[in-house]
This record gives C-alpha cells, sequence and structure tokens, in this order.
C-alpha cells in the first residue's frame, strides 16, 4: 500500500487516499476510503460514468489501479470499522439516488455494502442501473456463505481478465 501511496503522489501532488460519501447499511452515510485514481481537478461526487470524458481526469497510475482493483484495498479499513463487508453490493455515492431507489426494491440497502458483489462479477460498470439493482437483490435473496465463497473466487478471476471495468460506462453492455 506504501509503494501504490507513493506512486500516487508522485504522479499528482495531493493525497494518496480518497474519501467519498457512501451508502451504507439501511442507507446510513460513511466514508468510504480508496486510493485517489484521478486528479486533484475531478469534480468530486460525481460518479465517473457521469463525467464527460472521463479519461481526462484519470493518472496514468490511475488506469492500472482501477483495472486491477487496487484502488479499493484502502476500503479493508472500512471493512474492519464495520461499515462494509467483502462481499455484498457495492456502496452507492450518497446521490445516486437511481440506484438506491432500484435497490429498495429489492431489499438491498438493508445488507451490509461490500468490497465486491453479485453485480461485480456480473457486469460491474458494464450494467444498468436497474440491471444492477436487480443482480444486488439476487445476492440479497441468496445471502449465504456459501453463496459469498462463489461471489469471492469469481471476483478474483473477473479481476484478472479485466472483466467489467468500463471508465464511465454505467450501461455499457447494450451500448
Amino acid at each position: 500500500m506504501l509503494v501504490i501511496a507513493l506512486i500516487i503522489k508522485i504522479e499528482d501532488p495531493g493525497p494518496a487516499f480518497f474519501k467519498q460519501k457512501r451508502v451504507g447499511l439501511h442507507k446510513k452515510h460513511f466514508m468510504l476510503i480508496k486510493f485517489r485514481s484521478m486528479k486533484m481537478d475531478t469534480p468530486h461526487d460525481v460518479p465517473t460514468h457521469m463525467l464527460e470524458n472521463p479519461d481526462q481526469y484519470i493518472l496514468k497510475c490511475g488506469k492500472f489501479l482501477r483495472k486491477s482493483s487496487l484502488d479499493e484495498l484502502p476500503q479493508l479499513f472500512n471493512i474492519f470499522a464495520g461499515q462494509m463487508s467483502i462481499i455484498g453490493p457495492r456502496p452507492a455515492l450518497w446521490n445516486q439516488y437511481d440506484l438506491i431507489e432500484e435497490r429498495d426494491k429489492y431489499g438491498a440497502n438493508d445488507v451490509l455494502p461490500g468490497l465486491t458483489g453479485w453485480a461485480q462479477i456480473n457486469g460491474r460498470d458494464e450494467l444498468e442501473i436497474p440491471v444492477k439493482a436487480k443482480f444486488d437483490g439476487e445476492y440479497v435473496e441468496k445471502l449465504s456463505f456459501g453463496f459469498d465463497l462463489k461471489c469471492f473466487f469469481k471476483t478474483i478471476g473477473a479481476v484478472f481478465k479485466h472483466e467489467g471495468v468500463v471508465e464511465g460506462g454505467t450501461g455499457a453492455m447494450n451500448k
């Protein structure tokens, strides 16, 4: 983690970590910690898919961090703090009202958000919001240790294959 932090600071002065308000269990907000993969002048609290030309904001090392999911590593602190789980729906930004509302239909806001989840291994950035929320709902329905193990091991494969990583790509699967 120290090496990643140094690489970020060398490329773009500023903090190596990035904190962002996210939606947690029962829609309570918490501060999610990530490695910063975007430049300091990037608009805050705007989902990547809503940025005009998101590539202009992504650091060179940020592209690798995002593809490899290493930017998510600091969320281990959120897990240790009890704000997240290893497996569960990815925590939405506090202002992603469309996703939060869709997840309400499936009870997906009533489980701990996760570092990875069923939607991440079934399309990740490529999924449109209603489809992503439906996968999150399927996770809630199938919630068990065995299903979490399945998600965990499938995540490892998806990360190594860089599956579903599309910058600014919510809904890119149908485009």
